[in-house]
Protein backbone atom coordinates (compact mmCIF):
# COMPACT_ATOMS: atom_id res chain seq x y z
CA UNK A 1 0.00 0.00 0.00
CA UNK A 2 1.38 3.55 -0.56
CA UNK A 3 2.20 5.52 2.11
CA UNK A 4 0.95 8.73 0.72
CA UNK A 5 -2.64 9.33 -0.75
CA UNK A 6 -3.97 12.18 -2.29
CA UNK A 7 -7.30 13.07 -0.21
CA UNK A 8 -10.04 15.31 -0.92
CA UNK A 9 -12.26 16.34 2.11
CA UNK A 10 -15.19 18.19 1.49
CA UNK A 11 -16.41 20.32 3.88
CA UNK A 12 -14.17 23.18 5.36
CA UNK A 13 -16.05 23.63 8.63
CA UNK A 14 -14.20 22.68 11.81
CA UNK A 15 -14.41 18.54 11.69
CA UNK A 16 -13.24 18.72 7.92
CA UNK A 17 -10.35 21.42 9.07
CA UNK A 18 -9.31 19.56 11.26
CA UNK A 19 -9.15 16.06 9.49
CA UNK A 20 -7.43 17.95 6.34
CA UNK A 21 -4.84 19.13 8.97
CA UNK A 22 -3.94 15.51 9.89
CA UNK A 23 -3.76 14.53 6.43
CA UNK A 24 -1.19 17.05 5.31
CA UNK A 25 0.31 16.53 8.70
CA UNK A 26 1.63 13.19 7.49
CA UNK A 27 2.56 14.09 4.13
CA UNK A 28 -0.58 13.62 2.27
CA UNK A 29 -2.29 16.04 -0.65
CA UNK A 30 -5.01 17.42 0.63
CA UNK A 31 -7.82 19.14 -1.42
CA UNK A 32 -10.37 20.56 0.55
CA UNK A 33 -13.82 22.24 -1.01
CA UNK A 34 -15.81 24.42 1.34
CA UNK A 35 -18.48 26.40 -0.71
CA UNK A 36 -19.46 29.08 2.17
CA UNK A 37 -17.50 31.86 1.25
CA UNK A 38 -16.75 33.00 4.96
CA UNK A 39 -15.66 29.45 6.40
CA UNK A 40 -12.98 28.76 3.00
CA UNK A 41 -11.49 32.31 3.14
CA UNK A 42 -10.39 31.54 7.14
CA UNK A 43 -9.30 28.29 6.36
CA UNK A 44 -5.56 29.06 5.19
CA UNK A 45 -4.89 31.10 8.57
CA UNK A 46 -6.56 28.06 10.32
CA UNK A 47 -4.75 25.09 9.00
CA UNK A 48 -1.06 27.36 9.07
CA UNK A 49 -1.62 27.76 13.01
CA UNK A 50 -2.41 24.04 13.31
CA UNK A 51 0.26 22.74 11.45
CA UNK A 52 2.78 25.25 12.69
CA UNK A 53 1.41 23.76 16.59
CA UNK A 54 2.54 20.50 15.37
CA UNK A 55 5.90 21.89 13.94
CA UNK A 56 5.14 21.31 10.47
CA UNK A 57 3.93 24.49 9.07
CA UNK A 58 5.66 23.94 5.75
CA UNK A 59 3.25 21.18 4.61
CA UNK A 60 0.57 24.27 4.26
CA UNK A 61 1.86 23.70 0.62
CA UNK A 62 0.11 20.39 0.28
CA UNK A 63 -3.52 21.77 0.84
CA UNK A 64 -5.65 22.97 -2.19
CA UNK A 65 -8.75 24.76 -0.84
CA UNK A 66 -11.33 25.09 -3.63
CA UNK A 67 -15.07 26.46 -3.70
CA UNK A 68 -16.76 23.73 -5.42
CA UNK A 69 -16.10 20.02 -6.97
CA UNK A 70 -15.75 21.23 -10.46
CA UNK A 71 -12.57 22.34 -9.49
CA UNK A 72 -10.59 19.36 -8.17
CA UNK A 73 -9.04 17.19 -10.03
CA UNK A 74 -10.75 13.98 -9.43
CA UNK A 75 -8.04 11.42 -11.76
CA UNK A 76 -6.13 11.79 -8.72
CA UNK A 77 -8.05 11.79 -5.62
CA UNK A 78 -7.25 8.36 -3.73
CA UNK A 79 -9.91 8.57 -0.95
CA UNK A 80 -12.83 11.45 -0.24
CA UNK A 81 -14.34 12.39 3.17
CA UNK A 82 -17.31 13.76 3.60
CA UNK A 83 -17.89 16.18 5.94
CA UNK A 84 -20.71 18.47 5.62
CA UNK A 85 -23.88 18.55 8.05
CA UNK A 86 -25.56 15.76 9.44
CA UNK A 87 -28.30 15.56 6.82
CA UNK A 88 -29.08 12.58 5.38
CA UNK A 89 -30.38 13.59 1.85
CA UNK A 90 -27.67 16.04 1.56
CA UNK A 91 -24.82 13.09 2.34
CA UNK A 92 -26.74 10.72 -0.19
CA UNK A 93 -26.65 13.72 -2.79
CA UNK A 94 -23.09 14.24 -2.77
CA UNK A 95 -22.19 10.45 -2.67
CA UNK A 96 -24.48 9.40 -5.75
CA UNK A 97 -22.13 13.28 -7.08
CA UNK A 98 -18.63 11.76 -5.67
CA UNK A 99 -19.54 8.24 -7.28
CA UNK A 100 -19.52 9.81 -10.37
CA UNK A 101 -16.34 12.23 -10.38
CA UNK A 102 -14.36 9.50 -8.70
CA UNK A 103 -12.01 6.74 -9.77
CA UNK A 104 -13.45 3.37 -9.43
CA UNK A 105 -10.44 2.12 -7.54
CA UNK A 106 -11.00 5.33 -5.21
CA UNK A 107 -12.05 4.83 -1.22
CA UNK A 108 -15.39 7.10 -0.22
CA UNK A 109 -15.92 8.22 3.20
CA UNK A 110 -18.04 9.67 5.32
CA UNK A 111 -17.27 11.34 8.68
CA UNK A 112 -21.01 10.97 9.78
CA UNK A 113 -21.53 10.78 13.71
CA UNK A 114 -25.14 9.10 12.87
CA UNK A 115 -25.97 8.09 9.71
CA UNK A 116 -25.19 4.45 8.69
CA UNK A 117 -22.54 4.10 5.55
CA UNK A 118 -25.29 1.70 4.07
CA UNK A 119 -27.95 3.86 4.19
CA UNK A 120 -25.58 7.20 2.86
CA UNK A 121 -24.46 5.06 0.13
CA UNK A 122 -28.08 2.80 -0.82
CA UNK A 123 -28.38 2.21 -4.15
CA UNK A 124 -24.91 3.75 -5.15
CA UNK A 125 -22.55 1.42 -7.65
CA UNK A 126 -19.45 -0.19 -6.53
CA UNK A 127 -21.11 -0.51 -2.40
CA UNK A 128 -17.29 -2.08 -1.55
CA UNK A 129 -15.40 0.90 -1.84
CA UNK A 130 -18.14 2.66 0.67
CA UNK A 131 -17.03 3.25 4.55
CA UNK A 132 -17.79 5.18 7.49
CA UNK A 133 -14.63 7.30 8.34
CA UNK A 134 -15.37 8.77 11.58
CA UNK A 135 -13.29 11.13 13.47
CA UNK A 136 -13.59 12.77 16.78
CA UNK A 137 -13.70 16.20 17.82
CA UNK A 138 -11.01 17.87 17.86
CA UNK A 139 -9.85 15.70 15.11
CA UNK A 140 -6.64 16.95 15.16
CA UNK A 141 -6.13 15.87 18.51
CA UNK A 142 -8.07 12.95 19.20
CA UNK A 143 -6.17 10.04 18.32
CA UNK A 144 -9.29 7.59 17.66
CA UNK A 145 -10.79 7.07 14.44
CA UNK A 146 -13.49 4.65 13.93
CA UNK A 147 -12.96 2.71 10.20
CA UNK A 148 -16.79 1.66 10.14
CA UNK A 149 -18.10 -1.15 7.22
CA UNK A 150 -21.53 -1.43 5.83
CA UNK A 151 -23.16 -4.39 4.93
CA UNK A 152 -21.59 -4.45 1.07
CA UNK A 153 -18.21 -2.81 2.23
CA UNK A 154 -15.18 -4.56 1.36
CA UNK A 155 -13.19 -6.20 4.42
CA UNK A 156 -9.92 -5.47 2.40
CA UNK A 157 -10.61 -1.98 1.95
CA UNK A 158 -11.50 -1.62 5.39
CA UNK A 159 -8.31 -3.10 6.67
CA UNK A 160 -6.31 -0.82 4.36
CA UNK A 161 -7.76 2.19 5.26
CA UNK A 162 -7.00 1.43 8.71
CA UNK A 163 -3.53 1.11 7.77
CA UNK A 164 -3.74 4.01 6.25
CA UNK A 165 -5.40 5.73 8.72
CA UNK A 166 -2.46 4.80 11.21
CA UNK A 167 0.26 6.73 8.87
CA UNK A 168 -1.77 9.45 9.71
CA UNK A 169 -0.61 9.08 13.75
CA UNK A 170 -4.13 7.80 14.24
CA UNK A 171 -5.49 4.69 15.99
CA UNK A 172 -7.96 2.98 14.16
CA UNK A 173 -10.75 1.03 15.53
CA UNK A 174 -12.65 -1.54 12.69
CA UNK A 175 -16.11 -1.46 13.44
CA UNK A 176 -17.39 -4.49 11.43
CA UNK A 177 -21.68 -4.06 12.09
CA UNK A 178 -22.53 -0.24 10.86
CA UNK A 179 -24.81 0.11 14.25
CA UNK A 180 -26.15 3.30 15.09
CA UNK A 181 -23.24 5.43 16.86
CA UNK A 182 -21.04 3.19 15.74
CA UNK A 183 -18.58 1.71 18.80
CA UNK A 184 -17.52 4.89 20.45
CA UNK A 185 -20.90 6.99 20.64
CA UNK A 186 -22.50 3.68 21.91
CA UNK A 187 -20.45 3.68 24.69
CA UNK A 188 -20.08 7.54 25.17
CA UNK A 189 -24.24 7.57 25.22
CA UNK A 190 -24.59 4.61 27.54
CA UNK A 191 -22.46 6.38 29.99
CA UNK A 192 -23.63 9.82 29.51
CA UNK A 193 -27.85 7.86 29.72
CA UNK A 194 -26.71 7.30 33.20
CA UNK A 195 -25.10 10.25 34.04
CA UNK A 196 -28.47 12.33 33.39
CA UNK A 197 -30.50 9.45 35.04
CA UNK A 198 -28.48 9.97 38.59
CA UNK A 199 -28.75 13.30 38.11
CA UNK A 200 -32.67 12.88 38.06
CA UNK A 201 -32.84 11.12 40.51
CA UNK A 202 -31.30 13.90 42.47
CA UNK A 203 -28.18 11.35 43.32
CA UNK A 204 -25.49 13.61 42.27
CA UNK A 205 -25.08 17.23 40.39
CA UNK A 206 -23.48 18.05 36.60
CA UNK A 207 -20.55 19.00 38.62
CA UNK A 208 -20.17 16.06 40.87
CA UNK A 209 -21.09 13.01 37.92
CA UNK A 210 -17.96 15.47 35.98
CA UNK A 211 -16.09 15.13 38.54
CA UNK A 212 -16.29 11.60 39.15
CA UNK A 213 -15.98 10.51 35.61
CA UNK A 214 -12.35 12.87 35.14
CA UNK A 215 -11.21 12.04 38.14
CA UNK A 216 -11.75 8.58 38.80
CA UNK A 217 -12.30 5.99 36.32
CA UNK A 218 -12.06 8.60 33.55
CA UNK A 219 -8.76 9.15 34.40
CA UNK A 220 -7.51 5.19 34.59
CA UNK A 221 -8.82 4.96 31.22
CA UNK A 222 -5.88 7.12 29.41
CA UNK A 223 -4.00 3.98 30.98
CA UNK A 224 -6.35 0.91 29.91
CA UNK A 225 -9.97 0.71 28.54
CA UNK A 226 -13.06 -0.76 30.60
CA UNK A 227 -11.85 -3.98 29.13
CA UNK A 228 -8.11 -4.53 30.20
CA UNK A 229 -8.67 -2.64 33.15
CA UNK A 230 -10.51 -5.21 34.60
CA UNK A 231 -8.38 -7.19 33.85
CA UNK A 232 -5.91 -5.17 35.90
CA UNK A 233 -8.73 -5.61 38.77
CA UNK A 234 -9.88 -9.07 38.43
CA UNK A 235 -13.06 -10.07 36.76
CA UNK A 236 -14.29 -11.82 39.41
CA UNK A 237 -14.88 -8.42 41.39
CA UNK A 238 -16.37 -7.11 38.38
CA UNK A 239 -18.72 -9.53 37.65
CA UNK A 240 -19.57 -9.96 41.54
CA UNK A 241 -20.32 -5.78 41.25
CA UNK A 242 -22.26 -6.17 37.86
CA UNK A 243 -24.75 -8.40 39.72
CA UNK A 244 -25.64 -5.50 41.80
CA UNK A 245 -25.34 -2.48 39.89
CA UNK A 246 -26.35 -3.36 36.65
CA UNK A 247 -30.30 -4.60 37.93
CA UNK A 248 -30.24 -0.34 38.74
CA UNK A 249 -28.81 1.03 35.61
CA UNK A 250 -30.83 3.07 33.25
CA UNK A 251 -32.28 1.84 30.48
CA UNK A 252 -34.54 4.95 29.79
CA UNK A 253 -35.53 5.00 25.53
CA UNK A 254 -36.01 8.75 25.62
CA UNK A 255 -33.45 11.59 26.51
CA UNK A 256 -33.39 12.39 30.17
CA UNK A 257 -35.50 15.26 32.16
CA UNK A 258 -32.51 17.20 32.66
CA UNK A 259 -31.23 17.26 29.11
CA UNK A 260 -34.58 17.94 27.51
CA UNK A 261 -35.48 20.62 29.79
CA UNK A 262 -32.05 22.52 29.13
CA UNK A 263 -33.35 21.90 25.30
CA UNK A 264 -36.47 23.36 25.69
CA UNK A 265 -35.34 26.00 27.59
CA UNK A 266 -32.42 27.23 24.88
CA UNK A 267 -29.69 26.28 27.22
CA UNK A 268 -27.59 25.11 24.50
CA UNK A 269 -24.24 25.11 25.83
CA UNK A 270 -21.30 27.59 24.87
CA UNK A 271 -23.11 28.35 21.71
CA UNK A 272 -26.15 29.69 23.73
CA UNK A 273 -24.18 31.07 26.56
CA UNK A 274 -25.55 28.52 29.14
CA UNK A 275 -25.72 24.76 29.49
CA UNK A 276 -25.28 23.05 32.47
CA UNK A 277 -22.96 25.65 33.15
CA UNK A 278 -22.99 29.22 32.52
CA UNK A 279 -20.91 30.70 29.92
CA UNK A 280 -19.15 33.99 28.89
CA UNK A 281 -16.84 34.90 26.10
CA UNK A 282 -14.35 35.07 28.24
CA UNK A 283 -15.06 31.74 30.51
CA UNK A 284 -15.32 30.13 27.07
CA UNK A 285 -12.30 31.51 25.43
CA UNK A 286 -10.52 30.36 29.43
CA UNK A 287 -12.53 27.08 29.06
CA UNK A 288 -11.26 26.34 25.39
CA UNK A 289 -8.01 27.01 26.18
CA UNK A 290 -7.65 24.67 29.46
CA UNK A 291 -9.46 21.73 27.21
CA UNK A 292 -7.08 22.05 24.55
CA UNK A 293 -3.93 22.06 27.29
CA UNK A 294 -4.86 19.02 28.67
CA UNK A 295 -5.33 17.27 25.66
CA UNK A 296 -2.30 18.37 24.30
CA UNK A 297 -0.75 16.92 27.47
CA UNK A 298 -2.78 13.56 27.31
CA UNK A 299 -1.50 13.16 23.88
CA UNK A 300 2.19 13.88 24.93
CA UNK A 301 2.09 10.73 27.58
CA UNK A 302 0.51 8.41 24.90
CA UNK A 303 2.38 9.21 22.36
CA UNK A 304 4.93 6.46 22.79
CA UNK A 305 1.50 4.27 21.99
CA UNK A 306 0.79 6.16 19.11
CA UNK A 307 1.52 5.01 15.34
CA UNK A 308 4.29 7.57 14.26
CA UNK A 309 3.08 10.10 11.24
CA UNK A 310 3.78 9.55 8.10
CA UNK A 311 4.02 5.72 8.55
Amino acid sequence: MTLRKTCAVIGGGTMGADIALTLARAGNPVRVVETFDAVRQGLPARLAAGLAAFGCADRLDLVEIHAGLDEVDWTAVDLAIEAVPEKLELKRALFADLARRARPDAWLASNSSSFPISAIAEGLPSPGRFLGLHYFMPAHLVPLVEVVCGAATDPAIARELAAFMRTTGKVPVVVKKDLPGFLANRLQHALAREAYALIDAGVATAEDVDAAVRFGFGFRYLAAGPILQKDHAGLDVHAAAAATIYPGLANDAAPARCLAGKIAAGRLGMKTGAGFYEWTPETIAKERKRYEGLLRAGLALIEPELPPVGG
